[in-house]
């Protein structure tokens, strides 16, 4: 049976919020098996995770910063000096394998290969986990997951990209052995019991829908059909070009982003734009590439909040059997988006699962699959994952 405790802090030490955090759960240390932590970039991380691994002797560790706070059950943790958030699983039946390394040779596709193996060592085990949680930077977190792939193949995943609080590059990601601003950690899950993602915008399609005719790399959007990006976008929403240089585009476009359809249309992954270039190029949160269809997608602040509620109902019909915990990876600029009304997306968890333990973190970059089983990354999205009891 799978027993799950969160804990939280918003102690201004990086060490009394690890220690006051671990405290918590540490009653439910036997057959604990990992914990997911999360944190603000406030900390000194190492002196935090050392404080929580005193409490937790011997648990694997694995998370990162978050944007600007954490959702527990027992509401939005923020502070201006730090806050910290935990998820213990604990589980007799369960083996997890929790590895984490910087970028090797800056090449993160082999960085994503060692770190698979690593973590198969870990969990004892020659074989493919049954699901697995990744975690990146921003930039290049396609690149890890190939390198993953590359040792398991095609295995269901969840997680999302470290974040700070201004876009400023302070992120970090870290396990209990290691602590790193550029690089991949993941946990590797070995159970025969029932898991389940729902992955998805939750925007809705308009009728803007364009050709990605040029790109400056993977993420740079140079031209929809043959005209800048910027203009092209403007024509689609009716904004003057000029109001979408720099930072803008970011904020203007986080209830109007890009969406790439998959193959089978099961899934749009959204593209954040997040900065408006003096060439009216645009640079994107994710990869795109030439020849593919963008479609401008639409939401309210409404919406985005209404949307936790409604991807529950969703992911509570997808899993097989009762729900023991819930991973939420909430996208960090719809956070901002939602702003002061963030306490409205704890009352849509709990109004949707009542007592069931959970844990939210805010990204940079979310992951998950829908039905055809393909790993995506995107932005601007939720990655709401159930594990059953």
């Amino acid at each position: 049976m799978l027993h799950v405790k969160t804990g939280n802090s918003v102690n201004a030490s990086a060490a009394a919020a690890g220690k006051e955090a671990a405290l918590q759960v540490k009653d439910a240390i036997k057959d604990m098996k990992m914990a997911f932590v999360y944190s603000g970039v406030q900390y000194d991380q190492k002196e935090f995770l050392d404080a929580i691994s005193a409490e937790l002797p011997g648990v694997p560790l694995i998370g990162n910063t978050s944007f600007t706070g954490v959702i527990t059950p027992e509401g939005y943790i923020s502070s201006d000096g730090g806050f910290a958030g935990i998820m213990t699983l604990s589980d007799a039946a369960l083996t997890v394998g929790v590895a984490g390394m910087p970028k090797q040779d800056g090449d993160p596709r082999k960085t994503g290969t060692a770190v698979a193996k690593e973590a198969m060592e870990k969990a004892g085990r020659s074989t493919a986990p049954n699901y697995f949680y990744m975690v990146a930077p921003p930039g290049e977190e396609e690149c890890y997951l190939k390198g993953i792939e590359d040792v398991i193949g095609r295995i269901p995943f969840f997680g999302g990209s470290a974040a700070d609080n201004a876009i400023a590059g302070e992120w970090e990601l870290y396990t209990d052995e290691m602590v790193c601003a550029d690089g991949v950690a993941v946990a590797f899950f070995y159970t025969d019991k029932p898991f389940a993602n729902k992955f998805t915008g939750a925007y809705e399609e308009t009728t803007n829908v364009g050709v990605i005719t040029k790109l400056d790399g993977p993420r740079k959007l140079v031209e929809i059909d043959g005209v800048p990006a910027i203009r092209k976008y403007a024509e689609w929403t009716g904004h003057d070009m000029e109001s979408l240089m720099l930072g803008n585009l970011l904020v203007t476009t986080i209830t109007a982003p890009l969406g790439v359809k998959d193959r089978l249309g099961d899934l749009v992954a959204i593209r954040h734009p997040m900065n408006g270039n003096n060439d009216y190029s645009m640079d994107v949160g994710n990869n795109l590439a030439v020849g593919t269809a963008v479609i401008q997608m639409s939401g309210s602040v409404d919406q985005l909040i209404n949307s936790v509620g409604e991807t529950l109902e969703e992911l509570k019909k997808k899993i097989n059997g009762p729900i023991g915990a819930l991973h939420l990876v909430h996208c960090g600029g719809r956070r901002a988006g939602i702003d002061s009304r963030i306490d409205e997306v704890t009352q849509q968890i709990k109004k949707s699962v009542g007592d069931i333990p959970f844990i939210v973190e805010f990204t940079f970059g979310e992951y998950g699959y829908e039905d055809d089983g393909n790993n995506t990354c995107g932005g601007l999205m939720l990655s709401f994952t159930a594990f059953g009891k």
